[in-house]
């Protein structure tokens, strides 16, 4: 078997949180611990919220325009910040390999300066990954459009983007969780997917995935899906293959992508058998010509248990267009319930299904377009 020579020279990875909401999701993840070889970096026009941060790097943008009060939850104040910020911004990207940035969108800091930003970090060269949030639906329509538009300025921007609509954090939690816990579960996709792919570039493998490979599958490709699972005990090959693709709180599944990269650790017990099963559950749910490209990694400190990383692009833009606007309706028996922070959703067994119009069933009556929510961006 062919193993490739191993370099020193790990890709530089950042991860930015940008407004409110992005800042709050970098600060789980440092709180979290474990991911090792990221920089982060907390972007935002509120200059006391700056101060609050625990990241390593914090850039107030805007000084002149804003005077560090904010955006006002305004997306073109956020946007003439950044702009205003543009050489600051440049500065802390250069030497960037890939660059995650994270926000809420509907607000206005992270809604207005994501996509300068995203603009900005592939003009150096760098692998741009956005991991953004809708609104609840309770925040009001005004905020909801105010974050359609900004996905829309940020599709062409980023060479990956990825969704998450808070209102399907209700549908995957415990109705008892903290508001605060809540939220940790959205954070969560971030920190897989950061993880996951930090980890594939700076662990040596048996069989070698490196970042040449991470850009393959992820420059300019649209929207993807990336997830982390483990599984221990008798099948747990399928059981970590299984919830590596399963991901309820995003807007895409892994049917129809064309690019898929999977990374399997485990100890020295891993079998070849185990590797065949996960990599043919991971095969099957992607479309027949996918280029699928794997990496296999022994770690002694991975007693009875597989963790398999997954990252998969290239999604026929049609059929997510329609999965975009039709959501399955579960049958009368419910998945359980995730009843702690940052434990991923446990894969479940196909329901038949019944497709519904996501904005004929789900937007309440009460709602009004002049309703405005006053959450920080």
């Amino acid at each position: 078997m062919l193993i490739r020579p191993q370099s020193t020279n790990f890709a530089k990875i950042r991860v930015i949180g940008i407004g409110g909401g992005g800042s709050n999701a970098i600060g789980s993840m440092i709180s979290h611990g474990g991911i090792q070889s990221v920089d982060f970096v907390a972007i935002n026009t509120d200059a006391q919220a700056l101060l609050l941060s625990k990241a390593d790097t914090k850039i107030q943008i805007g000084e002149n325009f804003t005077k560090g009060l904010g955006s006002g939850g305004d997306p073109e104040v956020g946007r003439q910040a950044a702009e205003e910020s543009t050489e600051k911004i440049k500065h802390m990207l250069e030497g960037s390999d890939m660059v995650f940035l994270t926000a809420g969108m509907g607000g206005g800091t992270g809604t207005g300066a994501t996509p300068i930003i995203a603009q900005i970090s592939k003009e150096i060269g760098a692998l741009t990954v956005a991991v953004v949030t809708k609104p609840f639906i309770f925040e009001g329509t005004r905020r909801m459009v105010a974050a359609e538009d900004g996905i829309e300025n940020l599709k062409d921007k980023v060479d990956t983007l990825i969704i998450i609509p808070n209102q399907r954090i209700l549908d995957v939690v415990d109705r008892k969780l903290s508001l605060l816990d809540a939220f940790k579960v959205a954070d969560s996709v971030l920190l897989q997917g950061v993880q996951g792919i930090s980890e594939i570039i700076t662990m040596p493998g048996l069989v070698n995935v490196d970042f040449a490979d991470v850009r393959t599958i992820m420059s300019n490709a649209g929207s993807a899906l990336m997830g982390i699972g483990t599984g221990n005990g008798e099948n747990r090959a399928q059981v970590a293959a299984h919830a590596a693709i399963s991901s309820p709180l995003l807007e895409i599944t892994m049917e129809g992508a064309r690019g898929v990269l999977f990374n399997i650790v485990g100890g020295p017990d891993l079998t070849m058998n185990e590797v065949d099963e996960a990599a043919k559950i991971i095969s099957s749910a992607a479309d027949p010509d996918a280029n699928i490209i794997f990496g296999a990694t022994i770690s002694e400190a991975m007693h009875d248990q597989i963790r398999i990383t997954v990252v998969a692009t290239g999604f026929d833009q049609t059929k997510q267009r329609l999965q975009q606007f039709v959501i399955s309706q579960p049958s009368q028996k419910q998945a359980d319930p995730i009843t702690s922070a940052g434990t991923p959703p446990q894969p479940q067994k196909p329901q038949n299904v019944q497709q519904v119009n996501v904005f004929e069933e789900k937007k309440p009556k009460e709602v009004k377009p002049e309703d405005n929510w006053d959450i920080p961006a």
